[in-house]
């Protein structure tokens, strides 16, 4: 008689998905949630600076550099410094804080570009309507740099899914908890199955950020074709 999959240990296991189905949800769950929460905290963060800093293209220089520089330190330091607030500590809030702050440099990045990239007739029209600072803002310059801002989201999703896993030096990397422990115990099914099931996350978001993207933007579409 022949030996099951995880009997013999095989990377590909039907068997590994159905009998832990619970673990796989899991994980999957709080991949998401971390991812999301760290995105949108980017966003809330980054949309706004940039709108502050456009001006002055030293301010500019030095955000994005800033961004930047925090993009470049390792994960494992940065979390280690994230560690030294006590109303952080060893939780889900280091591993979205973290990941909040890598997605920065690509969305103060991307919508700095947007709002750069706005048509001055558009501008110049709506001031001649008697738009003020703050209407010009939200119904032109932010709606017409729109898709730049959701390109840089959907970059950003995809990097901090992958990112994500990291949290698993914390306990709360999702998917990243079972390669972890996958490879700490030879596990293959474990292994091959989280880190499908981090590229497939990936690509699930990324298609549906790019459709809400074309909801949301139809006029850019008109004007591709």
């Amino acid at each position: 008689m022949s030996q099951s999959c995880l009997r013999r240990n095989d990377w590909i296991c039907g068997e590994y998905v159905s009998t832990r189905r619970d673990d796989l949800v899991e994980a999957l769950g709080q991949h998401v949630l971390v991812t999301v929460a760290a995105v949108v905290l980017g966003v809330l963060v980054a949309v706004p600076v940039a709108v502050l800093v456009r001006r002055s293209r030293a301010l500019t220089a030095a955000v994005t550099g800033t961004a930047t520089v925090i993009y470049t330190i390792p994960s494992l330091a940065l979390l280690a410094f994230l560690f030294a607030f006590p109303f952080l500590g060893l939780s889900n809030a280091t591993v979205v804080v973290a990941l909040a702050l890598y997605s920065l440099a690509i969305l103060l990045r991307n919508t700095l570009d947007g709002l750069a990239a706005v048509p001055a007739d558009a501008v110049d029209a709506a001031r001649g309507m008697g738009y003020g600072a703050g209407r010009l803002l939200t119904a032109v310059e932010l709606p017409l740099a729109l898709p730049a801002i959701l390109a840089g989201v959907r970059i950003a999703t995809v990097s901090t899914v992958a990112l994500a896993t990291l949290g698993t030096i914390v306990g709360h990397g999702g998917f990243g908890d079972l390669i972890r422990r996958g490879l700490q115990s030879n596990f293959r099914a474990e292994v091959l199955t989280a880190t499908v099931g981090t590229v497939l996350l990936a690509l699930a978001l990324d298609a549906l950020l790019l459709v809400v993207q074309r909801a949301a933007t139809p006029w850019s579409r008109a004007a591709s074709t």
